[in-house]
């Protein structure tokens, strides 16, 4: 049997005919930026979200940036991010000229940990960016309360939890933006890149509307100097039939998530854990394995599918060598990313792929 690690595929088969019907509304409008479908996306996962606002833009790192720019934030600041997250995270805020400030995570659930955020604030903090990792929600009230106590905003990075819930409410409801990824391996994908932010906030709405199109509000007048970051109609409008779908594909995933955490109890991986409060999305199955490589070499002579994220933390990265983080600093995060494997997820593996990737699993 075969079992790849992601077969994007599925999402044409199942949904074909409502992506057609999108394709074919875009190609007939003659309008392919900032239009109805990029409105009517909006408005939807607005509701969905349970926010005012949805404001669509180029990708999940611009998203994030571009929150940070519309709360002025620059050289001389810091962001706490986590140690342990894709390097996305920590872009963001070096695009904005601000200093990522790494927070080692709490081993179970790989998030932020809240007592070390606590210890890393600073009096040039101004602002907390957890990351919802694997679409497990990060402890958001805890962090939440931090932040109002010191004065911080708490961008939420949700590129990888679309749907996911942290105390009854979805992510990017949370704290005061939330930031999204649409590329296609994710829960939401599109067909190509694409993202959004989430809020509550008029203002931060208002002003990110106006940074995404050349810090523009109204044509040939710029009051700022914006971007080029625009969701774009067609994207818009194949993301809406997935989008009615999200909750059903992310209740299979469950289904698969609570299989693994069931079948792979006592065969010596360690499996993840979820945070009290929580509704994770399973974007990703995660295990740890101390001999990580030689268990994907042996499923991978199964035929099965496997990731690794990620193979190397961000502050040992060379784009990060600047801040003079050596191998040893972030001691737990470097032993997560040295023997985390991904295991097959998604809403399209069907119940002989799980079996047989837990009976692989068990026999290795």
């Amino acid at each position: 049997m075969k079992v790849p690690f992601l077969s994007l595929e599925h999402v044409y088969a199942e949904l074909g005919p409502q992506l057609d019907a999108a394709f074919r509304r875009v190609m007939t409008s003659g309008w392919f930026v900032l239009g109805a479908e990029c409105e009517a996306f909006e408005r939807e996962f607005a509701a969905y979200c349970g926010v005012r606002h949805c404001v669509g833009v180029g990708n999940g790192l611009e998203a994030m940036a571009l929150v940070l720019r519309a709360w002025d934030i620059g050289p001389g600041d810091e962001v706490i991010v986590p140690s342990n997250t894709y390097i996305a995270t920590w872009l963001a805020v070096s695009q904005v000229g601000a200093t990522p400030v790494p927070v080692e995570p709490v081993e179970g659930t790989y998030n932020l940990d809240p007592q070390r955020v606590e210890d890393a604030i600073t009096a040039r903090t101004r602002a907390i960016l957890p990351v919802h990792l694997y679409g497990q929600p990060a402890q958001m009230t805890a962090i939440v309360g931090l932040a109002k106590a010191s004065g911080l905003r708490v961008l939420e990075d949700c590129a990888q939890a679309q749907g996911a819930r942290y105390g009854g409410l979805r992510v990017g409801s949370i704290g005061d933006a939330g930031a999204y990824s649409f590329y296609p391996g994710k829960n939401l994908g599109a067909f190509g890149d694409a993202g959004a932010v989430t809020t509550n906030d008029d203002a931060l709405a208002a002003r990110l509307r106006s940074l995404r199109n050349y810090g523009s509000s109204a044509k040939y007048h710029n009051e700022a100097k914006g971007y080029n970051s625009r969701l774009d109609e067609l994207q818009a409008a194949l993301l809406r039939p997935r989008l009615a779908v999200l909750d059903e594909w992310n209740t299979r995933r469950a289904r698969i998530a609570a299989r693994y955490l069931e079948a792979l109890e006592g065969t010596g991986l360690v499996l993840p854990r979820v945070a009290e409060g929580a509704e994770p999305v399973w974007h990703l199955f995660v295990v740890r394995s101390a001999d990580r490589d030689g268990l994907a070499r042996r499923l991978a002579q199964a035929g099965i599918g496997t990731m690794i994220h990620y193979p190397v933390a961000p502050h040992l990265q060379p784009a990060y060598a600047d801040l003079g983080a050596a191998k040893g600093a972030y001691p737990l995060s470097e032993s997560i990313h040295d023997t985390v494997l991904s295991l097959p997820m998604g809403p399209h593996l069907d119940s002989a792929q799980v079996d047989y990737v837990i009976a692989t699993l068990r026999s290795a």
